[in-house]
């Protein structure tokens, strides 16, 4: 017997739960593509997409993920022999750093290991050393998808502003767009990558590319004609939104995600995120006083309001996803780049993914299943965690009219 039967859920950090209307928007024929009613709602999606990067600033968008749009970030503002900084807080900072090591541009890391957010100290006596403005660019992963950890990225602008350093603030929002705040102009973000399968509630396929005049003005000498961001910023034609064909049924959705995003408010958006994480944080909390559990970032304060990392002993982490996907039909996130791969230790990390198209029942659900597993494993732990996230949520939700 199973209880797993039903609609499953996957709780994992992306790609996150498409809403049904989304996908009833996606599922169409294909329209032309060179005319028509296409041309019009492309031109809306770059307003409200701005609008959710707070931003005036130029997008360029592309048929990728989010790696892609790490990739075309970079094509466009750097050239091979340039030098950039990465300040490293887990998988995702380095993947970037290994992209741009793959376009023979030279990287330096700064690393902080996988528990704790940028030193800006560090980071700021770094570029004081670089009075000739080697580096051309400092890459910054606002929220690391493998760690749960949130960076200060207005904190890191101040830093680089009082050592005076002219290099772009690159950021890498595909964990936290449309789930943590950020703002792009306001805090002073030169490129900012994200990509459609997380916050903005889309299937996996497309990547965007946020720049200012400033970054504009770093081009290279040399640009491929397909990452080349201008034609996309500033079409002639609808083709060169996208280096060639659309990627129609993804914008029929992006759509409906937008719609659904502009009517609830990135502020309500933010609160929601901000709220359902905290409810998590509280019963991995009261798990964890009678237990090995534990979350990844000890505290709040740089904790990812989209994705939390956990810990337990090895293999118990890898047997409480199996049991809640095998019994519970709930799919939890692996543990990434927490341990050697090769190593016995993976099997000690799992994450709780919590973006985009998510509501208390189902965070509760998905706590439920974590508790029950945990029971059912005999893997010690102080029961009552669903009770302390519903206090968090009780506490929060407005009283019914």
């Amino acid at each position: 017997m199973t209880l797993a039967n039903g609609r499953s859920y996957r709780a994992i950090p992306g790609p996150s739960e498409t809403p049904d209307a989304v996908q009833r928007a996606m599922h169409r024929s294909s329209v032309n593509i060179y005319e028509g009613e296409i041309v019009d709602l492309t031109r809306g999606l770059v307003t409200d997409l701005r609008r959710v990067a707070r931003t005036e600033h130029h997008l360029a968008m592309y048929i990728c993920n989010g790696h892609g749009a790490w990739e075309a970030a970079l094509a466009n503002v750097v050239a091979p022999g340039d030098l950039v900084l990465v300040p490293a807080t887990g998988r995702f900072s380095h993947g970037w750093a290994e992209m741009a090591e793959g376009l023979g541009i030279e990287v330096e890391i700064i690393d902080f290991g996988l528990q704790s957010p940028f030193d800006l100290t560090r980071i700021e006596d770094r570029l004081r050393d670089d009075p000739h403005g080697r580096i051309k660019a400092v890459l910054a992963v606002h929220v690391d998808t493998a760690t749960s950890v949130r960076n200060d990225i207005p904190g890191l602008r101040a830093a680089m502003d009082a050592a005076g350093h002219p290099a772009l603030l690159m950021a890498d929002c595909v964990a936290s767009l449309g789930c943590d705040r950020f703002e792009m102009d306001a805090w002073g973000v030169d490129v900012m990558v994200t990509g459609s399968q997380k916050g903005l509630m889309v299937p996996p396929g497309m990547g965007f590319v946020f720049f200012s005049p400033k970054a504009a003005a770093h081009r290279p000498e040399r640009v491929s004609r397909y990452w080349d961001w201008a034609p996309r910023a500033n079409p002639e034609q609808y083709y060169q939104y996208f280096g060639g064909t659309a990627p129609t049924l993804h914008l029929y959705g992006l759509r409906v995600a937008l719609d659904m995003m502009m009517a609830e408010g990135m502020e309500a958006i933010w609160h929601r995120h901000a709220t359902l994480a905290r409810a998590i944080w509280a019963a991995v909390e009261h798990w964890g006083q009678e237990g090995p559990l534990r979350l990844n970032i000890a505290d709040p304060a740089h904790r990812s309001h989209a994705v939390t990392a956990l810990a337990l002993t090895s293999p118990q982490g890898q047997r409480l996803r199996d049991w809640c996907e095998q019994n519970a039909g709930v799919t939890l996130g692996i543990g990434l780049g927490m341990a050697p791969p090769d190593s016995e230790e993976r099997h000690g990390f799992f994450r709780i993914g919590h973006m985009g198209h998510v509501n208390s029942h189902m965070v509760l659900g998905v706590l439920g299943a974590i508790e029950a597993g945990l029971a059912a494993l005999a893997i010690p732990h102080r029961p009552g965690g669903i009770q302390a996230a519903t206090q968090v949520i009780s506490a929060a939700a407005p009283p019914a009219s």
